[in-house]
């Protein structure tokens, strides 16, 4: 059975008819920049998430940037985050000439340690960003304790967590600014490349409107240097369209999570740990196996995607090769182990139990 990672195709033609209309009706209107459908999925987008100001711009690693801009970091400040993580997390961290400080992470949630947060401080320490990794929130009672006490900012990495609760609060609504993706394979993704920025700061908001239209504040009026990060208006339409169906979709994974876990749990392997405290929407379903490179070619031979998620930690890659070395065990352990199998709303129990018997035949 060909089992994909993700079905894109087969989510579409569910919302086919409705994405189809709401495309021709943009197309009709002709306001293709910054335009009406844009401006109302910021809104939809920041009501749902529980913020005053929802952002948006054309990419999740332009999200980054822009708040890293809009939160004042620039050259010469340290940034504590995850090594566990997509490149673009640190990459916006050199984009304003800042220097990524990398600690290690938590070996249950592959979430960023709090108490190697607290080790990493130094007076240039500027800001923590803390990556919701695969969907489950970081332990941000304890990021942001860490960021009052020393007067740091806070950068949430919302990239795979859209949807996500921590608590009471959704990631993105806790630190200073939440960071987002809209690559298509997430939780919600568009059909190209889209970003949001979230804050509850009206200054922040002003900043960020500001740096993603050419640093301009009004037309023909730019009071910085700034960058062409816009949304665009057909991405817009796509999402306001599955922003409706957000909450169903990430029920579909836990439901294919949950299925992986009970049926795996008779092996070796170590499944993904489901907080009770707080969520986890399973943006990547991510287990940890000793014979990591068995089970993956054992998949592949059967026509079933697996994918390994991040097999060089970025303390070792070579983009950082200027940063000080650090040792960083657990993340290290944990990019030699981890493995991911399909997970999208739509699987059928058929294709979850397939996955489990063969990666059973191997673990």
């Amino acid at each position: 059975m060909n089992i994909p990672m993700v079905d894109l195709k087969g989510q579409y033609l569910t919302l086919k008819a409705e994405i189809d209309a709401a495309i021709l009706q943009a197309l009709g209107e002709t306001r293709f920049i910054l335009g009406p459908n844009v401006q109302a999925f910021e809104q939809e987008a920041a009501d749902y998430l529980g913020v005053k100001h929802a952002v948006s711009c054309a990419s999740g690693t332009d999200a980054l940037h822009l708040a890293l801009l809009a939160a004042g970091i620039g050259e010469g400040d340290e940034v504590i985050t995850s090594p566990f993580t997509f490149i673009a997390t640190a990459e916006a961290i050199r984009y304003v000439g800042a220097i990524p400080v990398f600690v290690d992470i938590q070996p249950d949630s592959l979430n960023i340690d709090p108490e190697r947060i607290r080790e990493a401080i130094t007076p240039r320490t500027k800001a923590i960003i803390p990556v919701h990794i695969f969907g489950q929130a970081a332990e941000m009672d304890d990021v942001m304790a860490i960021a009052n006490e020393h007067g740091l900012q806070v950068i949430e990495d919302c990239a795979q967590s859209f949807g996500s609760h921590y608590r009471t609060q959704m990631t993105g609504s806790i630190g200073d600014l939440g960071a987002f993706s809209f690559f298509p394979s997430k939780n919600l993704g568009c059909y190209g490349d889209g970003g949001l920025v979230t804050t509850q700061s009206e200054e922040l908001a002003a900043k960020l409107k500001m740096y993603r239209n050419h640093g301009s504040s009004q037309p023909y009026h730019h009071d910085v240097i700034g960058y062409n990060s816009r949304l665009d208006e057909l991405q817009a339409v796509i999402l306001r369209i599955k922003l409706k169906h957000i909450d169903e979709y990430n029920q579909g994974r836990k439901r294919v999570a949950l299925r992986y876990n009970q049926q795996l749990e008779p092996s070796k392997i170590i499944t993904p740990v489901i907080p009770q405290d707080h969520d986890h929407v399973f943006h990547q379903y991510t287990v940890l196996a000793d014979n990591r490179e068995e089970i993956k070619q054992h998949l592949l031979d059967q026509q079933i995607a697996c994918a390994v998620y991040y097999p060089i930690p970025l303390h070792k890659q070579q983009a950082f090769a200027d940063a000080p070395a650090v040792s960083l065990p657990v993340t290290e352990d944990i990019s030699q182990r981890c493995v991911s199998f399909p997970i999208f709303p739509e699987m059928t129990e058929e294709q979850i139990d397939t996955v489990c018997q063969a990666v059973l035949e191997v673990a």
